[in-house]
């Protein structure tokens, strides 16, 4: 992919989720890319979207209102393992959902860091994180490709429906890789394609910034992460969420090309 292309996807998709989050802030649903996110003013449709990705409703009350925005498709945190005191970084953290829940996980000795490219979003996610009174949590404005975090910072790195979203996933996966510690992992949930799919839904900018016409073949995201020296990887394909994925482009077919997964991998000791 030419860097001119790769870079009008990543503006198309910065600019959608700046509009997901003004419109979150406003109460009001939310623009392009409403076909997959669940910003609203009515709590219940919010849990409603969140329960559905296996989130609990004590879940959704123990985080500052208009963190969930109903972007997700499963909940990373719950294949994490997380524990007291580590440092978790959370790769596309929106309005910091899971960012809070990780940092209660983690306790007053860990920490979290958010990253996100649409600066909204960042803004958004420091307003929540005062107001609910998030001491060990910071949100950094960053690309997840190149991300503002040192080497062998976090023991686990989250994302929830995020990594689809780049061009340069195999990128994304090699800089996770610098970011962690030795004996670090991956904790991801994500859409992951079953089959190719047609190029007239690949080259959908709104599906793209959907979080439809960006993923990734299952033997390609291993491929990927193999290349960037992870280990025990895990990609499980959930067919059950075809249900929810038909709610996002209604019409369009496009369950029948992606599933929502959990993908787990681990850095290597040596």
């Amino acid at each position: 992919m030419s860097e001119i292309i790769a870079d009008d996807i990543r503006q198309n998709v910065r600019e959608s989720y700046a509009e997901v989050a003004e419109a979150s802030n406003n109460g009001d649903c939310c623009g392009e890319v409403a076909s997959c996110c669940g910003v609203s003013d009515n709590t219940a449709i919010n849990t409603l979207i969140s329960t559905r990705m296996g989130y609990s409703e004590a879940d959704l009350k123990s985080v500052p209102e208009g963190a969930d925005m109903g972007l997700g498709c499963g909940n990373p945190r719950a294949i994490a393992g997380l524990k007291l005191g580590e440092t978790v970084v959370d790769l596309g953290s929106g309005g910091g959902f899971d960012a809070f829940l990780a940092a209660q996980e983690v306790g007053d000795t860990g920490r979290v860091i958010g990253v996100d490219m649409t600066p909204t979003m960042i803004s958004k996610a420091r307003k929540n994180a005062s107001k609910g009174k998030f001491y060990n949590v910071e949100f950094r404005l960053g690309e997840i490709e190149h991300l503002p975090v040192a080497d062998h910072t976090a023991d686990v790195i989250i994302s929830n429906c995020v990594i689809n979203l780049s061009p340069h996933k195999a990128q994304v996966f090699r800089d996770a890789f610098r970011a962690l510690k030795p004996g670090g992992r991956l904790a991801i949930s994500d859409v992951v394609a079953t089959c190719k799919m047609p190029d007239e839904m690949k080259n959908d900018p709104l599906l793209h910034a959907g979080c439809m016409a960006g993923a990734s073949l299952v033997d390609d995201l291993i491929d990927m992460m193999k290349d960037a020296g992870f280990e025990g990887i895990v990609v499980e394909p959930k067919d059950e969420t075809r249900d929810f994925i038909r709610d996002w482009a209604p019409g369009r077919g496009v369950e029948d090309y992606v599933v929502s997964a959990r993908i787990e991998a681990v850095k290597p000791c040596h």
